[in-house]
C-alpha cells in the first residue's frame, strides 16, 4: 500500500551562495534560510543564518519554523532534532499552523522526543481548527495507519478529502488511493484518475506514478502506453523509484518507447540503488541479453541519476 501513498523521506541539502537580504529591511517581513527555501520553493527573502535566528529569539515565529526545519535537516553542528522540536514549540504555541504541524510530525515520529500520538493530535487539531491543509494531510495519514487512533479508513477518507480540497498534492495523491481501492469509499477508477491528475499537474511525483500506472493498466481511462511513459519519466526525474522501476519494465518491453534493454538495465539498477529492489527479478534476465560492455555502461548510468529514494515519512509531511 505505502508504495502508492504519499510519503517522503528527510534529504540532506548543501548550502550554495544566495543573495541575502540585510536585516535592517527585514523588521515586518518574512525571512528564510536558504536551504529551507530552496527544500520548499519559497519566495520570502532569503537572509543569512545569523539574522533569522535573531529574528527567531524575538519571537518571530515564521523564522522560529525556519530554525526548526533547518535543525530536523541537520544541516550543521548547530543543528539536531532536539533543537527542531524547541523551535518549533516555541512557534506551535504562538499559534503558527506551520510548527504546530511541524511539532506534531516530530511527535509522531519520535524525533527529538519519545513518540507521542495524542501531543501529535492536539497540535494537528490546532492546525485543522485554523484551517490549514497540511494538518489535514497528516490527520488522515494517523487514520490510515491507525497510529494513535483507530484504523479508520473512512476517517483517513474525510481528512483527505478535506486537504485535497484544500489543493494539497498529497492529500490529493492519498485520496486518488483510496477510491482507487475502494478504501473508506466506494471504488472508483474514474473519480481516483481525477484526483491523481491533479495531483501529477500539480508536480507531485507519486500522483504522476500513480496516474501513469492507470494509462497503463487502462483503468478508468484509455490504456496509453506513451501517456504512461512520460508520466513515469517525469516521476522518475523526481526520485520515485516506484517510477525508475515502470521505465524499466516499458524499455524493457518496448511499451510507449523504442526497445532498449540497456536503458531498462539503467533504470532498474537506478531503483536498486536507491534501495527499491522490487525490479530486481528483471535484472539477470536482462544480463542475459546484454553484452559485459553494455551491462558497465548502464550501471555507470544508474550511479549518475540522482539518489532520491522513495519515501519513508516526510520531510513533505512539514509545513513552511
Amino acid at each position: 500500500m505505502k508504495n502508492k501513498l504519499a510519503l517522503v523521506v528527510v534529504t540532506a541539502l548543501l548550502m550554495l551562495g544566495v543573495g541575502q537580504v540585510p536585516a535592517q529591511k527585514l523588521a515586518k517581513e518574512e525571512c528564510s534560510l536558504a536551504v529551507v527555501s530552496r527544500l520548499v520553493s519559497s519566495k520570502q527573502p532569503v537572509c543569512s543564518s545569523k539574522v533569522v535566528q535573531q529574528m527567531a529569539s524575538q519571537g518571530h515565529v515564521f523564522e522560529q519554523n525556519q530554525l526548526g526545519m533547518a535543525s530536523i535537516l541537520i544541516i550543521g553542528p548547530d543543528y539536531s532534532e532536539k533543537e527542531a522540536l524547541k523551535w518549533f514549540e516555541r512557534a506551535a504555541q504562538r499559534g503558527y499552523a506551520p510548527a504546530q504541524v511541524n511539532l506534531a510530525v516530530m511527535y509522531m515520529n519520535g524525533w527529538g522526543t519519545p513518540v507521542n500520538y495524542a501531543g501529535a493530535l492536539h497540535w494537528l487539531n490546532a492546525a485543522a481548527a485554523q484551517g490549514f491543509p497540511r494538518a489535514y494531510y497528516n490527520m488522515g495519514i494517523l487514520f490510515l495507519n491507525g497510529q494513535g487512533v483507530r484504523h479508520d479508513y473512512a476517517e483517513a477518507f474525510r481528512w483527505f478529502q478535506k486537504g485535497a480540497e484544500a489543493n494539497d498534492a498529497d492529500a490529493q495523491t492519498n485520496l486518488g488511493y483510496l477510491y482507487d481501492q475502494g478504501l473508506g469509499c466506494q471504488h472508483s477508477a474514474e473519480t481516483a484518475i481525477a484526483w491523481y491528475r491533479k495531483a501529477a499537474d500539480a508536480g507531485n511525483p507519486l500522483g504522476q506514478n500513480n496516474l501513469a500506472d492507470m494509462y497503463l493498466r487502462g483503468e478508468g481511462i484509455s490504456q496509453n502506453n506513451v501517456e504512461a511513459f512520460r508520466l513515469f519519466q517525469k516521476a522518475a526525474a523526481q526520485g520515485s523509484t516506484a517510477a525508475r522501476i515502470k521505465l524499466g519494465y516499458m524499455y524493457a518491453n518496448g511499451l510507449g518507447v523504442k526497445k532498449d534493454l540497456e536503458t531498462a538495465y539503467a533504470w532498474i539498477s537506478a531503483a536498486s540503488m536507491a534501495g527499491d529492489r522490487r525490479g530486481d527479478y528483471m535484472i539477470p534476465v536482462l544480463e542475459k541479453l546484454l553484452t559485459a560492455k553494455q551491462i558497465s555502461s548502464a550501471s555507470q548510468k544508474a550511479r549518475s541519476t540522482p539518489f532520491k529514494p522513495d519515501p519513508q515519512l516526510p520531510i513533505d509531511s512539514f509545513a513552511s
